[in-house]
């Protein structure tokens, strides 16, 4: 069933639950940005989701089932099969002697009705809307440990390695896992997965099937299966079950005990990021998005591997990129395929690097380029050259905050001169876990470790902080507290004052002084207020960012 965006507009009016001026903003914003304009009213906190799941439900005229607040139980969700749950997208919400609320994201799907009838036969059956997500997380409870799979088909005796890797995968998907590692030990392999960044165990494989595993992963990943002593990579297009691919990059590394493998999941997590919702303040999403409108000059954004760059500046190209420009890439690899951008991967063995791509990109009519990481000096040079003749060039670098970006060009022999002139923006940031919505609870100061966490930071800043939460822990989020990720981030933009200032080769204490006195915050403070807001706690803030020595 297709729902009406301008039914759904037109009730959170009606009702109330955004104001005409909120709503005019968002229809202004959206002209400009590759969002929906529910998007938009979520990652700025004007409506909260179950607020969008009852206009949506008022949109369809069916009640709205709070699969949020009223999360289903274990044994009400296997009520239905998971078969007839995953295609029709059901959950038993509630039950009474002679009816059965069932809540879907899909009321209109053909068939639903009959199969609810077999399914519960002496029931009347009232359909109830529901939030997609929502959904998806009742169907958490189908999903079995691993070790439990893994058991059950060595007990079968069968050719285990198809089934495991398919079982691997496909649970690395529905917990969002971004990696998953096969780590062999003396008699054992352990399986684990990072999720949300952090890694947890996820089972055990006896050695005695891994060489099974090892040589089928290899295949796919065609991968040589006679080489055990040199490090390999390669790739593999995995079809899930619901006939969606997804991207696997496969690298295996020697080790005392066999072979090691870390497959990275690149699965369309991020499709729907967008500027709006990674974490960006108010102040530096203005900051980026006018950089961004500029037609040359070089935005930058520092941090180590793995702390969100490239998701950022994705987002970046996805709310610039329109049929009037040309957009290209170079990267290593291509992550995410991106329609009506030019994406370029390198390759080594073709001798296809950075600064060759680059040279070649220039020579393409580019309005907007995207280098995957400046590494040489040779890249450098030649993406400052091509900010500074009319192209908006974007690009990765590894440095550990904003004001130590600025003199790692420099040393990098970039002419000041020539960086001044071209560098716009340099971000700096980190991925940090968020609370679980569904188990967070508020804390008092009082408490013994909350206390213990604030005597950690200096005073003026841990005054800025007005409320503390943490995540109990629950099935939705593993009992972890924590579900998902955001950013901390900290900005320098670069004013005609310090353009000056990179004239004269300054140091990063310099650079941060100046940064200051015109606005920046650091990373950490900018932190402190998402513990403030509930986003994270002060323990995971302290785990990725200290607080600024000044």
């Amino acid at each position: 069933m297709k729902l009406d965006s301008s039914k759904i507009i037109d009730i959170l009016l009606r009702e109330h639950y955004v104001s005409e001026d909120d709503m005019a903003r968002a229809k202004e914003y959206v002209k400009t940005h590759n969002v929906l304009i529910t998007d938009y009213l979520l990652s700025e906190g004007i409506i909260t989701k179950d607020l969008l799941g009852q206009a949506v439900a008022e949109a369809l005229d069916i009640v709205y089932a709070d699969l949020n607040s009223h999360r289903a139980t274990k044994d009400q969700v296997l009520r239905i099969p998971e078969d007839v749950a995953r295609e029709f997208r059901v959950v038993l919400f509630s039950e009474d002697d002679s009816s059965i609320t069932i809540a879907t994201d899909d009321p209109g799907k053909e068939g639903l009705s009959l199969k609810l009838k077999e399914v519960f036969p002496n029931k009347n059956i009232i359909i109830a809307y529901s939030l997609s997500d929502d959904v998806e997380a009742a169907f958490m409870h189908y999903r079995k440990p691993l070790e439990t799979r893994f058991a059950k088909i060595i007990e079968e005796k069968k050719k285990i390695a198809p089934e495991i890797i398919d079982e691997m995968i496909q649970d690395a998907l529905s917990h969002k896992a971004s990696d998953i590692h096969f780590e062999p030990e003396e008699s054992d392999v352990l399986i684990r997965f990072r999720v949300d960044g952090v890694l947890q165990e996820a089972g055990m494989i006896p050695k005695e099937y891994f060489e099974n595993i090892l040589n089928r992963i290899k295949v796919q990943a065609k991968l040589r299966i006679d080489e055990h002593n040199s490090a390999q990579d390669g790739s593999i297009r995995y079809k899930t079950d619901d006939g969606r691919k997804v991207d696997l990059r496969v690298s295996l590394v020697p080790t005392l005990n066999g072979e090691k493998i870390v497959i990275r999941v690149l699965a369309e997590y991020m499709r729907d990021l967008s500027l709006t919702n990674l974490g960006l303040s108010g102040q530096n999403q203005a900051m980026l998005e006018a950089a961004a409108k500029k037609p040359f000059g070089m935005i930058l954004v520092a941090g180590p591997t793995g702390s969100g760059k490239t998701t950022t500046l994705y987002a970046l190209l996805k709310t610039i990129n329109n049929p009037e420009i040309n957009i290209t890439t170079i990267e290593d690899p291509a992550e995410y395929k991106i329609p009506g951008i030019s994406q370029i991967q390198i390759n080594t063995n073709t001798n296809l690097t950075f600064s060759k791509g680059l040279r070649s990109i220039i020579r393409q009519d580019p309005d907007v380029i995207l280098v995957g990481e400046i590494r040489d000096e040779e890249t450098a040079e030649i993406a400052v050259n091509a900010a500074l003749t009319g192209h908006l060039l974007l690009s990765t670098f590894h440095a550990n905050d904003a004001a130590t970006a600025i003199p790692r060009l420099l040393d990098m022999e970039v002419e000041p001169f020539l960086l001044a002139s071209t560098l716009e923006l340099v971000i700096a940031q980190r991925l940090i876990r968020k609370i679980c919505e569904h188990c967070r609870v508020s804390l008092s100061r009082d408490d013994q470790s909350v206390q213990k966490g604030l005597s950690g930071i200096p005073d003026k800043f841990s005054d800025q902080i007005k409320n503390l939460y943490k995540g109990k822990g629950c099935h939705i989020c593993g009992d972890t507290g924590y579900n998902g990720r955001t950013a901390v981030y900290e900005f320098i933009n670069v004013t005609p004052e310090m353009e000056n200032l990179i004239l004269t080769n300054p140091s990063k204490q310099e650079l941060w002084k100046l940064a200051r006195e015109q606005g920046s915050i650091s990373m950490f403070e900018d932190g402190l207020s998402k513990v403030s807001s509930g986003a994270t706690t002060l323990e995971e803030l302290l785990r990725v960012a200290l607080p600024p020595e000044e």
